[in-house]
This record gives structure tokens, sequence and C-alpha cells, in this order.
């Protein structure tokens, strides 16, 4: 049954961050719950509702709170097509397309690659990965293309998850970034934690990040605006990637967090020589142009040597050639 909850801020409250204000009144719900409830419309202030976390309250004002009834996320088989790579007993090498979600989350509870998959593989599917992401070793950003290896059991998951943590397992990806570095390759060895301001972004945090490391190199490059880079993961932290590239100011084109301008890039291609139709062909790039291009590990079972690869997707290829149409 859905529940209200009123919240009257006391009388000499400081003006507060709205979600905070509501944390400090409400203490059997998590700020991380109450942000939840903001952004989706469910909190008011004198009968009119906001959606920002961060807008400011002061004491004597009077707040109400809608909280849903509770529904079962546990996650359900879904019949979506999987493109599989290989598949045995043990694991499966799944090339994910454009668009899919690996697994449940806030605002997508289903047609998942999880709900894909225990349809496709019923009861057996790993559970060490908890409830909502069971077989999950390591993910890919929805709107990341390519290669991701899926444990059939839980010894399978074991196996695979020491070569996470000991970082032999092998991760090659394939991106279109702006500019052109002076070295064709190097080495991005900064952490990588949540945005301080942005709970959608990630940063570099130099202090409370994650150890994140990853190696570029340039594949090509187009007359100075753009590069094809390769990039190669140690560890596998939320938009390691992105959050790297960016920080090295070669961001992914098409990223819509941690992309170039629209002004800049578009500056960018027209001093390379461009025309206006292949400019606003590559501006309008719809996702970050990142293909998940290689995946090798040992079998967590036969101890076989394996490698995978996966050619770009058409639009990759549509965006490559739209950069090789000028020489």
């Amino acid at each position: 049954m859905e529940q209200n909850i009123e919240i009257i801020l006391p009388e000499g409250y400081p003006l507060t961050r709205l979600d905070k204000a509501i944390a400090d009144q409400v203490q059997d719900m998590s700020r991380a719950r109450i942000q939840a409830l903001i952004e989706a419309g469910k909190v008011t202030l004198a009968g009119v509702v906001k959606t920002t976390c961060s807008f400011k309250v002061e004491g004597g004002q009077e707040l109400k709170m809608t909280i849903p009834p509770a529904v079962d996320d546990t996650p359900k088989p879904q019949d979506i097509p999987l493109n599989i790579m290989y598949e045995d007993d043990d694991v499966l090498v799944i090339n994910k397309a454009v668009g899919m979600v690996v697994h449940p989350a806030v605002g997508n509870f289903d047609g998942t690659l999880v709900n894909a998959l225990l349809h496709h593989c019923g009861d057996s599917l790993s559970g060490i990965g908890g409830v909502k992401r069971p077989g999950i070793v390591h993910r890919i950003d929805k709107d990341t293309s390519g290669l991701l290896v899926v444990a059939k059991h839980d010894k399978a998951h074991q196996g695979l998850s020491v070569q996470l943590q000991d970082k032999s397992l092998y991760r090659l990806y394939k991106l279109f970034c702006w500019k052109v570095p002076t070295l064709i390759k190097g080495k991005i060895d900064l952490p990588v934690g949540r945005h301080s301001s942005n709970r959608l972004k990630m940063a570099i945090q130099k202090s409370s990040g994650r150890d994140a490391v990853t190696h570029y190199q340039i594949a090509e490059s187009y007359h100075d605006a753009v590069t094809l880079f390769e990039c190669r993961l140690e560890t596998g932290r939320t938009h390691q990637i992105r959050v790297h590239m960016q920080h090295i100011k070669h961001p992914l084109i098409g990223d819509p967090l941690y992309g170039l301008p629209q002004q800049e890039g578009s500056a960018l291609l027209k001093r390379a020589g461009y025309e206006d139709g292949s400019i606003a062909k590559i501006m309008s790039f719809s996702r970050q142009a990142l293909h998940a291009a290689e995946i090798g590990f040992i079998h967590p079972i036969s101890g076989e040597e394996m490698h995978f690869k996966s050619d770009m997707p058409e639009d990759l290829l549509n965006l490559k050639n739209i950069l090789e149409s000028i020489t």
C-alpha cells in the first residue's frame, strides 16, 4: 500500500539540501532511497513537486513524501534474443547490443541481459553475483557494445572473478575520441570514484576513488580531429575509459556525460576539412563511441586459453567511413 509521510522542518533548521533535510527527519530510510524518490517526483513542497536533490529548504517548511508500495524486484526470465559467441556447460560469451542494460537497477527492472540469461540458462545460472545480477562477472554500460563473459554456475564464477581481480582477464576496447595525442601510446593510472556533485557521473578522485588503470594506443587518426584508440583495461571501474579519456583531453565522440561541447567538436571537424553534412552526422552520433572488441581468459573449468573478437557494429563502422571520407 502507498504510504504518505508529512515532514515539518523544525523552526531554526538551517538552509539545507532537500535530500539531506529529509534524511535528517526520516531516520529509517537511506539517503540513496530518498534521492530516488525525489527524482521520481514523489516529494512536494507546499504542494509543488520538487525533483532536484540539491534544492534548498529551511525550518518551518512542510514537505510531503509518497512512498510507493513495495514490488518484487527479483529478475524474471524474459525471452530476449542474445548474440552468443560461445557457450558450453560453464560459461557464455555474449556480444551485447547497444541499448541493453546488463543487470536490473532503478529505472531498468526488466529487458536486461540478466532477464535474457535467466530465460536462456534457467536455474543453473550462477548466483554468486547476487539476486539481481546472477552470472555477471563484469559489466559494460548500456550504450557500449561488445563482449562480456558470463558464468553459468558458482565454480565458474569464482574462477573468472579471480582472473578479474588479479588483472589476467583480458579486455580490449575500441573507441573514437576527439583530437590526436602527441604520444602513440600511454598508461593512465588514476583512481575513479563517484562525482562529488553529480551522482550520474564518475570522476578522478585521488583521495577517495578506487584504483583504475587504462592502457591506450592509437590505432588510426583522422586529420588531427579524431583518433581511433585501442584501450586495454587492468581494472574495471564504472565509466573508467570514459573518465580517463576525458581527463587526458580526448573525450569520446557521442558521450552524453563526458563528451566535448557541440561547438568545439564542430569547429575541430570544420578545420579538418569535413563538409557540413559529415559534420552533422558525426556530431549527432547518439551514444559513446565505445566497443568491447576483445576478451580473453583461462576457462575456469578446463584451463583452456580462450580469446574472442567482435567486429565493430554498424553504427561505428558508419562513423569510421565518414571519418575516412576525406583524404
